[in-house]
C-alpha cells in the first residue's frame, strides 16, 4: 500500500442535499460501529411530488436523485447501493435507506453500470424516500470511505448540518 504521504487526497462530495446524522447514531451496527469505515449518514431532503397528469389517477411520487461522491468506477451498484472504486485502494460506499436490500429494487432507479467510470456529481441512481419510510424502514443513506483508517478521513461537516448535493462532506487522505 502507497505511504499516506505520497498519495492525494480524496474529496468525497454529499450524494444528495439533507441533513448529517453522526454515523454512531445510525440504527445499524455495521455502520454504528463503523465496521465498514468511517464515514457520516445523510437525513435526505425530500422534494414535493410533482403533480399527476390530469385525468390520470396515478400517484406520483417524488424522486432524489443520487449523484457519485467522487469520481472513479463503479465496483458495485444496486438499486439500494452504490460503490465507487476511487484509486486502487480507496471505495466510497453510498447506501439509500437501512434495510432497503429487502425491498429487491423496487422504488430505485440504477442509472449507472459495474465497471462504469464515474464524475464527482454524476447522477448515479434515484429513489423514492416517502415510499421507504412508508415500509417501515430508516431513510438514513450511510456514505462510508469503505475500510479507511479513522484517522485518515476528516469530516468537512457536523451532524445536524445542512448539506446540498455535491457539497464537500469528507477528506480521505
Amino acid at each position: 500500500m502507497r505511504d499516506r504521504l505520497d498519495r492525494s487526497t480524496l474529496q468525497v462530495v454529499a450524494p444528495m442535499a439533507g441533513t448529517v446524522v453522526d454515523l454512531a447514531d445510525v440504527p445499524d451496527p455495521v455502520y454504528s460501529g463503523a465496521v465498514v469505515g468511517p464515514g457520516l449518514a445523510i437525513l435526505p431532503d425530500e422534494p414535493a411530488a410533482p403533480a399527476a397528469p390530469a385525468g390520470s389517477g396515478l400517484p406520483v411520487v417524488a424522486r432524489v436523485v443520487v449523484v457519485a461522491p467522487c469520481p472513479g468506477r463503479v465496483s458495485g451498484v444496486y438499486p439500494h447501493a452504490l460503490m465507487i472504486q476511487a484509486d486502487h485502494d480507496r471505495s466510497v460506499l453510498v447506501h439509500l435507506g437501512l434495510d432497503t436490500s429487502q425491498l429487491e429494487g423496487q422504488g430505485f432507479d440504477v442509472a449507472t453500470a459495474d465497471g462504469d467510470r464515474v464524475e464527482r456529481g454524476q447522477p448515479v441512481l434515484a429513489w423514492s424516500p416517502a415510499d421507504v419510510r412508508g415500509g417501515g424502514r430508516s431513510t438514513l443513506c450511510p456514505l462510508v470511505a469503505l475500510q479507511a483508517q479513522p484517522e485518515d478521513v476528516v469530516l468537512l461537516v457536523e451532524a445536524g448540518d445542512a448539506v446540498v448535493e455535491g457539497q464537500p462532506v469528507l477528506l480521505w487522505s
